[in-house]
């Protein structure tokens, strides 16, 4: 197993709406704020990123220490999502106490800020009508997976709706560390929360016409995962 950089970041100290920029998609803290965001929670993380998807998909992320895992997809050189595997808050608050996290969150509630970031920079770049149409990207409400395998799936990251407009898919994985069945799975299975993100990048592309909506992508071993 290949990894291609490791950091433990510091989390800051601020409230979860205070905090709508997310790091860059190659950052080695993109997944770190991903666990802030969906976990509500201020833990130190520590975030590595592969450089092969085989790795990525061999990966289990855990609560002690608290250890998140991410890859990035691209097309040619341009990242176009982010995939992290983070812990759930239930776990974080099992291990840490009921102060250690907040209110969970899901995977359309990040790529919402991804959406936001995108919007912003559309703005600060003087493209006010690409930022209207980013602004009116759908983010589709995607419930999260139970299982791997289908995490790992080849699907449409967007798509032109019969709504005419474009959505943006963000499908996850979720167990639920409360529900009954956890204390039945190896701790390894346990409280865990993947997700899988356009990046801001990918959404100015679309906004602007440089994409066109239809960008399929895939957890497979073959996937690229490095600049190209």
């Amino acid at each position: 197993m290949r990894l291609a950089r490791f950091s433990a970041v510091v989390l800051v100290l601020l409230p979860v709406a205070a905090r709508a920029a997310l790091p860059a998609p190659e950052s080695s803290a993109f997944c770190v704020a991903v666990q802030r965001v969906l976990a509500g929670t201020t833990l130190e993380s520590h975030n590595t990123v592969f450089d092969t998807m085989e790795a990525f998909r061999q990966s289990k992320p855990s609560a002690k220490p608290l250890r998140t895992y991410q890859v990035v997809t691209y097309a040619g050189r341009q990242p176009i999502m982010v995939s992290c595997k983070v812990k759930t808050a239930a776990h974080l608050r099992a291990t840490y106490g009921a102060d250690a996290a907040g209110e969970q969150r899901y995977c359309p509630d990040v790529t919402r800020q991804v959406r936001a970031g995108a919007v912003a920079r559309l703005r600060q770049a003087g493209n006010a009508a690409a930022a209207a149409r980013a602004a009116a990207f759908v983010v589709d409400a995607d419930e999260p997976y139970w299982t791997g395998r289908s995490f790992l799936a080849e699907f449409q990251l967007s798509y032109r709706g019969a709504d005419g407009a474009i959505h943006i898919r963000s499908p996850g994985l979720y167990q639920d560390y409360d529900h009954w069945i956890t204390r039945l799975l190896p701790e390894r299975l346990q409280g865990q929360s993947y997700c899988h993100l356009a990046t801001a990048g990918y959404l100015e592309a679309l906004a602007t016409g440089a994409e066109a909506p239809g960008t399929t992508v895939t957890g497979a071993v073959d996937a690229p995962v490095t600049p190209r």
